[in-house]
């Protein structure tokens, strides 16, 4: 049994007292500080054998920070497949930095290019960290929760009219935004020039006395009826009440007297 192969029981013992390890879907993940995140590279590489750099990049946790993440693994050996890890570290919001991973893994420059331009988490000492996909000129971070989505206020929506906009005269409604598409009264050119916009009564449930005139009634419930309803209401007035009889012996189940074949009822001569 490999060292990788006692992962995660042993993450303390490969990657200090403070890390922290979990294994889903035959990935395992492994979380260590900011501090520990260049030897942790190292050890992957070196003590665990995940030699492969497949991509680094990072996702925001609102009231948590930046959480960047490194995946690396363990190409086939000996008898063994493919053995996959994620390295994780956290970095607050107000000062994202980590040092870069360039010296350990050299596939990890355009990466760390992208996760800062797209995030703004800074690479100590990366040799080229300018914008990879934005042009040079643009403003914020784009996979921020807190950026703001300008293009969506600056310039409205092309598609059909809200309710409100058009001359039937009801009340407008209000725009549902998105995440991170603020308020026009409160960002945008428009800020503090548009009306509040108009409140809408609450619904209450419907009654029976609020039904619409001309409108379809609707369909009243059905009752079930026993065999004995059924064959009561099929009787005479007046008749004597008999027995329920058998489903097979009722008039309607039995089958049409055809006219070219005799039976007793359609004149022909019993057997």
């Amino acid at each position: 049994m490999t060292l990788f192969d006692r992962l995660p029981d042993a993450v303390t013992e490969v990657f200090g007292e403070d890390a922290r390890a979990e294994q889903a879907y035959d990935l395992l993940t492994v979380d260590v500080l900011p501090t520990a995140w260049t030897a942790a590279l190292e050890t992957a590489r070196d003590t665990l054998g995940c030699t492969y750099f497949d991509w680094l990049s990072a996702v925001d946790e609102p009231g948590t920070g930046f959480r960047v993440c490194a995946h690396v693994a363990a190409l086939p050996s000996a008898g063994c497949g493919v053995r996959r890890l994620l390295l994780r570290t956290t970095v607050p919001h107000e000062a994202p930095s980590l040092p870069t991973a360039i010296g350990v893994y050299a596939g990890a420059a355009w990466h760390e290019r992208e996760t800062h331009e797209m995030f703004g988490v800074a690479f100590e000492d990366h040799p080229h960290l300018v914008p990879l996909l934005l042009p040079e000129n643009f403003e914020g971070h784009p996979l921020r929760k807190d950026f703001v989505l300008a293009a969506r206020v600056a310039k409205a929506w092309p598609g059909a009219k809200e309710p409100g906009e058009s001359d039937h005269g009801g009340p407008k409604r209000r725009t549902m935004l998105p995440p991170g598409v603020p308020d026009p009264n409160e960002w945008g050119p428009l800020k503090g020039q548009l009306p509040p916009a108009p409140s809408r009564p609450a619904r209450r449930a419907r009654t029976a006395g609020d039904a619409t005139p001309g409108a379809p009634a609707e369909p009243r419930p059905r009752r079930s009826r026993s065999a004995s309803q059924g064959s009561a209401s099929q009787q005479a007035p007046g008749a004597p009440e008999t027995p329920d009889a058998p489903w097979h012996n009722a008039p309607e189940a039995r089958p049409p007297a055809r006219p070219d074949h005799p039976t007793p009822d359609n004149g022909g001569d019993p057997e």
